[in-house]
């Protein structure tokens, strides 16, 4: 391990009991898949401000502004080694404002609304899938923070201290 690092950051918005996901195409660290409503890599200048990287990727890719969204909270921190390099993934959830069109799209891929009950069978990057059980299981009934370490078979998740 050289200490290669990659930052990325998701955010996943919810509706009632539906979240917005987008089946990425034609990208190059996860293409062909449902990840979160929007996301990517941090610029150089948002190395410390994940909130900052996950907003300018909302309106890059929905058009949507902060005022678009409510509730916007980091909820998980991932991390994860793979091709040599640590990925860490920054994960936000938030909910759409009552009276923005839920008919939203991307350059990206293809925007679609899931009922919670959907969203195991979907195919997911790996720490996202399990990113998504435990928020449907435990993170959604808390304001908690949560890191999670991916082992190869799994994500352990801690929640982090206040």
């Amino acid at each position: 391990m050289d200490g290669k690092l990659r930052n990325m950051t998701s955010i996943y918005i919810t509706n009632a009991d539906k979240m917005l996901l987008l089946f990425r195409q034609g990208s190059r660290v996860a293409n062909n898949v449902w990840i979160g409503s929007a996301g990517g890599h941090f610029e150089d200048f948002e190395l410390n401000d994940a909130r900052a990287c996950v907003l300018r990727e909302l309106e890059e890719e929905l058009g949507l502004k902060e005022n678009n969204i409510k509730n916007l909270s980091l909820r998980y921190v991932t991390l994860r080694q793979v091709k040599g390099e640590i990925r860490q993934n920054y994960y936000f959830f938030a909910e759409l404002n009552n009276g923005v069109n839920e008919c939203l799209s991307s350059d990206e891929g293809i925007c679609k609304w899931f009922s919670f009950s959907e969203l195991a069978a979907l195919d997911m990057p790996f720490t996202a899938k399990y990113v998504i059980e435990h928020y449907l299981n435990v993170g959604h009934k808390t304001n908690d923070v949560y890191g999670g370490v991916a082992d190869g078979e799994t994500v352990v998740f801690t929640k982090m201290p206040y």
